[in-house]
């Protein structure tokens, strides 16, 4: 029990930084690929080029090369997942950029930053909090996931994906002690979806016209 509760503390707390910062990440560069015409292009190359590599790639290459901590998956996680966000913030920019309310800001000579925080911004809320929401049980499956094959957490850092991967060895003897970390990881994935899906209806201007 000790060690769960101490793994789902550092795993947890790896998906909040993981999450806020590729959101942070994503919406301003979502809102700049969105609403300047001249970056649409090659940020969408950019995006074609990271998405279509996998993950597992990408961090096996940085557990190599750079190593295994805390703050290297961190950093590691938020530069390649930052894409999700920014291509939804994109399209969503897209969609209200030419509204004319907009338009007619531009027109009396509006800055940029204000039309996107002012007009445009309240209608990504609802979008950004369920991406954010969902990032975080995404980034403790993740997490489990490399640390089970080796490429996550270094061993001596206590989290849920080490649990899964010590326990494989003592299964059939012991099965409770990768029985018990996989129903955190779920109990924690479903959680914070249905919190996600919760705020993300709550937010939402078109919930309370």
């Amino acid at each position: 029990w000790c060690q769960v509760w101490f793994a789902a503390q550092t795993s947890i707390k790896l998906a909040l930084i993981v999450a806020i910062g590729e959101a942070v990440l994503g919406v301003i560069i979502g809102c700049m690929w969105g609403y300047i015409r001249a970056l649409d292009r090659p940020l969408t190359e950019l995006y074609n080029i990271i998405n279509n590599i996998p993950t597992i790639i990408y961090m096996t290459l940085i557990a190599l090369i750079v190593g295994q901590s805390f703050t290297i998956m961190a950093v590691s996680l938020i530069a390649t997942h930052w894409l999700v966000m920014a291509r939804n913030v994109r399209n969503l920019v897209l969609m209200y950029r030419d509204r004319e309310y907009n338009l007619a800001s531009r027109c009396l000579g509006t800055p940029i930053w204000r039309v996107l925080t002012k007009n445009i911004f309240p209608y990504l809320i609802s979008v950004i909090i369920l991406r954010l929401a969902l990032a975080i049980p995404a980034t403790i499956g993740l997490e489990s996931t490399l640390s089970y094959l080796g490429l996550g957490l270094d061993i001596n850092t206590p989290s849920l994906g080490v649990l899964l991967r010590n326990a494989r060895n003592y299964f059939l003897d012991e099965p409770y002690l990768l029985v018990f970390p996989a129903v955190i990881v779920s109990i924690i994935t479903v959680t914070f979806y249905l919190v996600g899906n919760a705020f993300s209806d709550a937010a939402d201007p078109k919930n309370h016209r």
